[in-house]
């Protein structure tokens, strides 16, 4: 149980009691870094079931949509986000690309991409219609996103072969956590397609065009992934599958 309580309080604002961060435990906590997913998404279906109880409007609906999400993983993966626009706008070497994710200042270009991410993610979930099933496919998101970022981070090279990210996947067993991540890939998938139908393929759809992208990025530019770039996958990824969800409903209402 150490294992999930150190995913938690790394991972996540939901109070944890303190334990060691032993090496066997540091070795099975991204195994449990979906089961955060399943939380927020859960938070995020019970925000979704009283908006539209309450009839709420899209502006106000969005807004928490949008946060809750930011604010129940203590917004460390936006902060990754961040950090790998400012790299990849500066147009560098590999090298000065890895000091740039290093750095705690924040550049020009990092604020300029979290405010054009937060505005885009707002205009989908302003354009969202969670009725039935949609919910359930929308809340599904976190958790994998979850999953194939802890599954690209076990699987993938890392860039720097320190850091936090080294940190948990150092001392694994590659092959059991890559099997453990990729059973929750295929549940989450299961899930989505079994629950959603269409919109599950079409938030599959989503979530593949951003493993493309990142597989081919995090290789050319940065040679490897780290902890950064995962917070930057998983913000693309949630932020495409609901993308992919809104174009699929919109796609049904003209058909």
């Amino acid at each position: 149980m150490k294992s999930l309580v150190i995913a938690f309080a790394m991972y996540s604002k939901v109070p944890m009691p303190q334990v060691d961060w032993e090496k066997k435990a540091l070795s099975w906590a991204l195994c449990w870094f979906p089961l955060i997913g399943v939380v927020i998404g859960a938070v995020l279906y019970g925000w979704m079931t009283l908006a539209e109880f309450l009839h709420l409007g899209p502006a106000l609906f969005a807004v928490f949509a949008l946060l809750l999400p930011i604010a129940l993983s203590g917004g460390i993966h936006l902060d990754g986000f961040c950090d790998t626009c400012d790299a990849l706008s500066s147009h560098q070497s590999r090298e000065r690309k890895l000091d740039i994710l290093k750095d705690s200042h924040t550049g020009a270009f990092a604020i300029i991409c979290c405010c054009l991410y937060l505005l885009v993610f707002f205009a989908a979930w302003c354009e969202a219609e969670t009725e039935g099933n949609a919910a359930l496919v929308l809340a599904l998101g976190p958790a994998l996103s979850r999953s194939l970022s802890g599954l690209f981070a076990v699987t993938l090279p890392n860039a720097r072969g320190t850091g936090l990210l080294a940190t948990f996947t150092s001392p694994m067993d590659g092959v059991k956590a890559r099997g453990i991540l990729v059973l929750w890939v295929l549940a989450m998938g299961g899930l989505l397609l079994g629950l959603g139908g269409w919109l599950g393929g079409a938030a599959l759809l989503g979530a593949g065009l951003s493993c493309l992208y990142y597989r081919v990025m995090s290789a050319r530019q940065f040679g490897g992934v780290t902890g950064d770039l995962a917070g930057f996958f998983l913000q693309s990824c949630e932020l495409a599958m609901v993308l992919a969800v809104v174009l699929a409903q919109k796609i049904e209402v003209l058909v």
